[in-house]
């Protein structure tokens, strides 16, 4: 279950953003004070943050650019600040997502579960990186280099798209794969906001694989859910 620190000073708001995402099973820590915050990130590390702008001991600003959370936790802003110049601000300090206040309950939700999807999508890519190669299908991908070697030895050379796309997969084998998540491992989804167009990309890491594109054995569709690579992957 995600662990989710809330500072906000608003009662009823913390009351509304605690409710809302226990349902959606969610633990949630509130916290009024800028102070008690900051001890409690120092015991233990939440999963996310989300983080008012104005309380009574500090600023939300001052707590972005502190270095107090480390990167591999993600922030979201939820404030009643809402001008371009606070969001740019917000944004460029080291928030992960920006929300103003009124808010729909759903909208806070999904953004939640967005922003913990790229957190999650960046450690594994973190992790893949690492290691750099790996074998599956009796081929070898070197994500360093965007290149495969074949069974029958044959270089294959992979676009640096196709190789984010070939990542996900890596990381993940034999497990489905959204859309969703395939889109936001290859960075797309902010030039390529509609779902399908990860299938044009999945089409062309196909025809490299694959022995008949059309029947494929290593990355299957799982219809009405996504993708799954259907093989065990060894990190060299």
């Amino acid at each position: 279950m995600p662990l989710i620190y809330l500072l906000e000073d608003d009662l009823d708001i913390a009351r509304l953003i605690e409710r809302t995402l226990s349902q959606q099973g969610y633990a949630l820590r509130k916290f009024r004070r800028l102070a008690e915050f900051e001890r409690e990130v120092r015991r233990q590390l939440p999963d996310l943050c989300l983080i008012d702008l104005s309380l009574p001991d500090g600023d939300g600003l001052g707590l972005l650019g502190s270095g107090l959370l480390p990167r591999s936790v993600p922030r979201v802003v939820v404030t009643g600040r809402g001008s371009v110049t606070d969001k740019v601000i917000g944004l460029e300090i080291g928030a992960d997502d920006y929300i103003t206040k009124p808010f729909e309950p759903r909208e806070l939700v999904a953004r939640v579960r967005a922003v913990l999807r790229r957190g999650t999508l960046a450690r594994e890519e973190s992790e893949a990186a690492a290691h750099a190669q790996a074998r599956f299908g009796g081929w070898v991908a070197n994500l360093t280099a965007c290149t495969l070697a074949g069974p029958a030895g044959q270089q294959v050379a992979l676009s640096s798209s196709e190789t984010s796309l070939l990542g996900a997969f890596l990381n993940a084998p034999n497990r489905v794969l959204s859309r969703a998540q395939l889109l936001d491992a290859t960075r797309g989804r902010a030039d390529e906001p509609f779902d399908r167009s990860i299938d044009a990309r999945v089409c062309r890491l196909r025809r490299k694989l694959e022995d008949d594109s059309h029947a494929p054995e290593l990355i299957r569709t799982v219809y009405g859910a996504g993708y799954i690579l259907t093989s065990d992957v060894d990190w060299l």
